[in-house]
């Protein structure tokens, strides 16, 4: 069964935006393990819009699942970050300072050497790594030179057009996953993930090792509840 990792960045969102701490971030880490979610994952961002960089100290000393920790590893205090606390897994997304959110994956031929050198930094901690990358043959091929454990396919394209043409919506991410799987590369998915696509995304990628989903699940816990939507979730893995 694909892993069903939930990114609570929203909620820390949530919190900072009347000071405080309620919601408090960590019971909310917390609850989403003994609801059922197999991780937690954060984006942190240097201007600590949501994820405070004590948020992923204060994670690390009580997550009992995987903890994945997205960012972009140009930014030194990032990497930094990582290798203090030393996740179970670290997810390289290719960030612009100040970005909304994450909206491309990396190029993996142009920034092989670049990429080369940060996974071996992280792999060296005992970290495994993830590259965020699109769902392109000659970037997953590129992804294997880096020495990366596994690629995080970027899903947004695929939900876009998932309500005009479900089988063309998701062609390419087969081809990308079965490329990677020959490679021996663990595959991950995440971006616009929701109860209505996911199924049909899981169904059909071949050896989805985990989802990450933020945005969609925490907006559909606000109907049915945190506890209820991450069952329904894991219920469209299944």
């Amino acid at each position: 069964m694909t892993k069903l990792s939930v990114n609570i960045n929203k909620i820390a969102t949530l919190r900072n935006s009347r000071g405080g701490n309620n919601p408090d971030l960590v019971k909310v880490a917390l609850d989403c393990e003994r609801f059922g979610a197999q991780g937690i994952t954060v984006h942190p961002r240097p201007d600590e819009r949501h994820i405070r960089y004590q948020d992923v100290f204060d994670l690390k000393a009580v997550i009992a699942t995987e903890f994945n920790i997205e960012g972009n590893c140009r930014e030194q205090k990032f990497v930094d970050l990582v290798l203090a606390n030393k996740p179970a897994q670290v997810t390289l997304v290719p960030d612009a300072e100040g970005q909304l959110t994450s909206n491309h994956g990396w190029d993996t031929l142009k920034h092989a050497d670049y990429l080369k050198e940060m996974v071996a930094v992280f792999k060296n901690a005992g970290i495994r790594v993830s590259i965020f990358v699109d769902p392109v043959i000659e970037l997953v091929e590129g992804a294997l030179a880096t020495g990366t454990d596994r690629i995080e396919l970027y899903t947004e394209a695929y939900a876009s057009h998932f309500h005009q043409n479900q089988a063309q919506a998701i062609a390419p991410y087969v081809k990308a996953a079965q490329k990677a799987s020959e490679l021996g590369l663990g595959i991950n998915a995440g971006h616009d993930l929701d109860l209505h696509n996911l199924k049909y995304f899981a169904q059909n990628i071949p050896n989805l090792l985990e989802v990450s989903i933020g945005h969609a699940l925490i907006s559909d816990a606000l109907y049915y509840g945190l506890e209820n939507t991450i069952q329904l979730y894991l219920k469209q893995l299944s």
